[in-house]
């Protein structure tokens, strides 16, 4: 299951916090190498562009992404 990507109108009504990767290794668990390997797979969220060298993932992209993965745990 992947992230579902945010349509402009969404971003507009609801402006996300940006998380840099340290952030999101953090909050997620993964480390640098795992995140980069998900994304390549599909599943895990690919960032936006936020400058010329710069990237970032929308909070609610990441928390979405942890939701997922725990509803197969609960029970």
């Amino acid at each position: 299951m992947t992230a579902q990507p945010i349509s402009t109108e969404d971003t507009r009504q609801h402006i996300d916090r940006m998380l840099r990767r340290k952030e999101v290794e953090a909050i997620t668990g993964r480390s640098r190498s795992a995140i980069y390997e998900g994304m390549s797979t599909g599943t895990f969220p690919k960032p936006v562009k936020i400058g010329a060298r710069a990237v970032a993932w929308p909070e609610s992209v990441i928390r979405n992404w942890i939701a997922e993965r725990m509803e197969g745990v609960q029970a």
